[in-house]
């Protein structure tokens, strides 16, 4: 555990985030208790908290139940994919509203899907961040698949349901990694 000393957050509530994001893994096998809608609900709404470059929340999100569709993006390695009760494909609108390329897609997108793991951490569902983006062997099968419009791009796919293993988180711990002040 990370000790909060001097944190301006209730003890409590800030080991239970830092709980959280110590505790997430990547949950490759399901079991096949189904994933309720508003489990699902939950999971995009804590997607859509993230932050967005210029407030665009260029992310977009695409549901995925449908064992056929679910088949078509399990591609290469991904094969979980096909086996997991629901799949969020997480897309960016690579154009911003003024008809421009939108450069902050792809960070928006990766918040959102950071918090769609962490809230399926922490409601007990397992989940794992695939990637799609910038690899057209896999893109290209979801842009098919999900039929998406030339502006949207899928960024990663994230099968989501009931952990069938016993994953456990990986320690990223490196302080080698940390530079102060200067490199």
């Amino acid at each position: 555990m990370i000790p909060l000393v001097g944190c301006s957050i209730k003890q409590d509530q800030g080991q239970s985030v830092l709980d959280v994001i110590h505790s997430r893994k990547s949950v490759r096998a399901y079991t096949d208790q189904p994933v309720s809608p508003e489990q699902v609900e939950t999971l995009l709404k804590a997607a859509m908290a993230a932050p967005s470059g210029r407030n665009l929340q260029a992310w977009r999100f695409v549901v995925v139940r449908e064992q056929s569709v679910k088949e078509k993006l399990a591609v290469g390695f991904n094969k979980m994919i096909a086996k997991a009760p629901v799949v969020i494909v997480v897309c960016g609108n690579t154009i911003n509203p003024q008809g421009k390329f939108n450069g902050n897609w792809t960070a928006d997108c990766a918040a959102a899907t950071e918090n769609l793991l962490l809230a399926a951490e922490a409601i007990g569902l397992g989940a794992v961040w695939t990637a799609c983006y910038p690899y057209e062997e896999r893109m290209n099968p979801a842009i098919e698949a999900l039929g998406l419009p030339d502006d949207i791009t899928p960024y990663c796919i994230v099968p989501i349901g009931y952990p069938g293993g016993d994953e456990k988180p990986k320690d990223k711990w490196k302080p080698e990694n940390i530079h102060y002040d200067r490199w």
